[in-house]
């Protein structure tokens, strides 16, 4: 880079429908060796993918250093046309999921510690769950961001449909929701613990400020690796938002989510087609009142 230091040839770590994964072993001026991981894209979303990367993991790293990768640079290469790359420290990670008591006590550290910006819901540019970009539209309702950015991953459809009352509620009756800094696509393939450490670092984030529950949805499907203990531990730390009696069918409905984003980068794998269509019909079933102009009456 720019003939500071001298660059091993690339290890590819993996590849997905949009990025390849690398890791390069860097020789330092000063002798010393270090790791890094580089991710690569093409095209525009490539680009905005990776820009969105960069910044949501500078956000966290920023907010809590520990537990993220340092972010080191994004951009374009120069010798490839219309290609961009992200850069990071690399970690060599254990086998499983983080321990509950450590982890959800930093993830809670993260959602408490700051304000956003401008006291809003949203993010300062587009952050993406695989090559599905998100809306991260500044707005000062939790209700309006949620429907206006959360609920169509492929952006086909400009019909927001509001499923339930259940976000509507934390906003009533002089209920107030605090945006929290949230990583945005937290299960089990985006969080590692490192070997030399033993903690727990996330990355790969679709990153935004938001209501802090909305992390957990992605803990409800069991695939993602998460279990009851982890939802249990985190709660010790930031209690279930009111009305309490909303929290389980909250959590569900932002899975719900979750499922739409599977079922949309995968859409030859028919199940997670089944289980959003299963839950959008029971969720109208038991919401069915304040329904009348969905389009899914």
């Amino acid at each position: 880079m720019n003939g500071k230091i001298q660059i091993d040839p690339a290890v590819l770590l993996g590849k997905s429908p949009w990025a390849d994964a690398f890791k390069i072993r860097a020789r330092m001026k000063e002798g010393t060796e270090e790791s890094f991981f580089v991710k690569v894209s093409v095209g525009h979303h490539g680009r905005e993918s990776l820009r969105g990367e960069f910044e949501g993991t500078s956000a966290i790293y920023a907010t809590v250093p520990d537990f993220s990768p340092i972010p080191i640079a994004w951009g374009p290469l120069q010798n490839a046309l219309d290609a961009h790359f992200y850069l990071c420290k690399f970690y060599e990670f254990a086998k499983g999921v983080p321990k509950p008591s450590s982890f959800c006590k930093t993830l809670a550290q993260l959602h408490m510690a700051k304000n956003s910006p401008n006291g809003k819901f949203g993010f300062h540019c587009t952050t993406y769950n695989g090559d599905l970009p998100q809306d991260n539209t500044w707005h000062e309702s939790w209700k309006v961001f949620f429907a206006n950015g959360r609920e169509d991953p492929r952006g086909k459809s400009r019909s927001r449909p509001s499923y339930t009352p259940l976000t509507p509620a934390l906003e009533t009756d002089g209920r107030k929701v605090k945006p929290s800094l949230i990583h945005g696509d937290l299960w089990c393939g985006n969080v590692g613990v490192v070997k030399e450490t033993g903690e727990a670092v996330v990355y790969d984030p679709a990153a935004f400020w938001g209501h802090n529950e909305y992390e957990l949805g992605n803990w409800r499907p069991k695939r993602n690796g998460f279990g009851q203990e982890h939802f249990d531990e985190y709660h010790l730390h930031i209690p279930r938002s009111e009305p309490v009696e909303d929290y389980d069918e909250r959590n569900s409905l932002y899975a719900l989510r979750f499922n739409l984003h599977a079922a949309a980068l995968f859409p030859d794998n028919g199940a997670f087609l089944t289980m959003v269509i299963e839950e959008i019909k029971r969720l109208i079933t038991k919401f069915s009142t304040g329904l009348q102009d969905s389009k899914f009456q």
